[in-house]
This record gives C-alpha cells, sequence and structure tokens, in this order.
C-alpha cells in the first residue's frame, strides 16, 4: 500500500511481524510493531502521512513515539534495501515464477506443482513459528535453501521433499521415494547447510523434510542430517536445548534476509 509516496512493506509475511513505512528511496520513516501495538516514527514532520498509510493495519489502541535506542539488528534492517530483503519472499517462490513464465511442458508442470504443494505445506507449518516470539523464519532464500529458520535453538536450513504419498526411504547419502531412482538429498542438504554456516558464520542444521509420505524409513546411521515431516517438525524445534539470545537471533535474521548475504 502506498500514500503520498510512502510503501507500507512487510518484515516477514503478510500480516505477521513489523510493517514498516518506506520513501521511494527504501528508506525507512516508521514501523508498526503488531506484536506491541506500537508505531515507532523516525520522521516526526510525516506522522500524519504515516498513520494515514497505516490505519488499515492497525487495531485497538495504538502507541505512537520515537523508536526505542536501536538495536545492531534494527539497524540493519533499517538500511537494507527492499530489493534486496529475502524476508517477503513466499514458500517456493522461484517455483512460482516457472510456473507463471516458463516454458516448461505437462508434466514438468505438474511436478513443479507438486513441489510447490510441499514447500507450501512446510511454509505453512514454519510459519506458524513467526506467531511466536524469538523464532524468524525465511523462505527461498538465495536458491540455497527451500526454508531457513532461526530461533532460541538455532539455525535450521530446509530442503523440501514431496514423497507424493509413497514410501521414502532415507540413507546416509542417498533418499528413495516410491519406485523412482534415488536422490543425493541428504548429501545436498548437508552442502546447502555448510553453505549457510559459512555465509552466517554460525552453525547450521540440515533438515530434510518429507512432506506426504505413506511411510517414512530413516537409516538409524544418519544423525547429522535432521528428517522431520509436518507433524513433526514444530515438536522437535520447540524441544531442542536453546543455544542462541534473542538479540543473536535478531542479528542472524537480519543478516540472513539479506539477498547480498547469499551471493
Amino acid at each position: 500500500m502506498a500514500s503520498r509516496g510512502l510503501k507500507v512493506l512487510p518484515s516477514g509475511r503478510p500480516g505477521r511481524g513489523r510493517l514498516y513505512v518506506n520513501l521511494p528511496d527504501g528508506r525507512a520513516v516508521a514501523w508498526y510493531d503488531r506484536r506491541a501495538n506500537r508505531i515507532s516514527v523516525l520522521a516526526d514532520e510525516r506522522r500524519e502521512e504515516i498513520l494515514t498509510v497505516l490505519r488499515p493495519y492497525l487495531t485497538g489502541t495504538v502507541a505512537i513515539g520515537p523508536p526505542p535506542v536501536p538495536t545492531a539488528a534494527d539497524l540493519l534492517r533499517l538500511a537494507l534495501p527492499p530489493d534486496e530483503d529475502l524476508a517477503p519472499n513466499r514458500p517456493g517462490e522461484e517455483l512460482l515464477g516457472e510456473l507463471a513464465h516458463g516454458s516448461a511442458g505437462t508434466r514438468a508442470r505438474h511436478r513443479l506443482r507438486q513441489e510447490l504443494m510441499a514447500r507450501q505445506r512446510m511454509g505453512e507449518v514454519l510459519d506458524a513459528l513467526a506467531e511466536v516470539e524469538d523464532w524468524r523464519v525465511l523462505h527461498s532464500v538465495g536458491g540455497i535453501a527451500d526454508h531457513l529458520i532461526i530461533g532460541p535453538p538455532g539455525i535450521f536450513c530446509l530442503r523440501t521433499v514431496q514423497a507424493r504419498r509413497q514410501r521414502a526411504v532415507v540413507g546416509d547419502l542417498l533418499l528413495a521415494v516410491g519406485r523412482t531412482g534415488p536422490t543425493p538429498a541428504p548429501r545436498t542438504a548437508r552442502l546447502e547447510a555448510a553453505y549457510a554456516a559459512r555465509a552466517l558464520s554460525a552453525s547450521v542444521t540440515p533438515v530434510l523434510a518429507v512432506v506426504d509420505a505413506n511411510r517414512l524409513e530413516v537409516t538409524p546411521t544418519l544423525r547429522d542430517v535432521r528428517v522431520l515431516t509436518p507433524s513433526t517438525t514444530t515438536p522437535f524445534l520447540m524441544n531442542t536445548p536453546t543455544t542462541l539470545k534473542p538479540p543473536d537471533v535478531e542479528a542472524l535474521y537480519a543478516t540472513a534476509r539479506d539477498r547480498r548475504t547469499w551471493q
């Protein structure tokens, strides 16, 4: 939404988290914190314009005033150009583009739709974590991760697998779905997590998220790659011991959402 040159952009999935009010050049003049129900104003001379553009999003009694002393993560986020921000990405963002503008044949498009549904299913599960304080989620991260989750237990790099209601067998190196040939999904998950660890200068856990399997078998020797399903993801993440403090989560999220981090 825009008003007299101001634009409202979400800091994550629309309808959740903060909403930033930006000038056409990308500089923020205010943000609305939904959890705190507070508008922090950086340009007081534009207060009325800011209130006008945010009004459709406001609920209840909203506090308004100057921002609290910004953290390092806040400063990084405010300086991030909108075109470089990965936070608004939807699950399967690149697949949506291929389906809308690609020239794939009928079979390939059917496969893309199945993969998209799997990523969207996992996206719904992970976005629910965004409602929980101190959890941050990114989708379609720079061609590196289908999903990236940052929270108190650490950083998790997810590769999503569509099992198509068939038996899925995950080994140390390969994953097989039904009668199709095995793929090196466990190895790919490790490589993606290793790349993310280098980019973020932090430890990252590789995860295979298997969607729609009618039976899932995981070799007991596979210990470095977590294998999850939509129903086991939230219990696993919520019960993993804490390793990061809230400021660490915010700082890592500010770095991860910058597209330039992954180039």
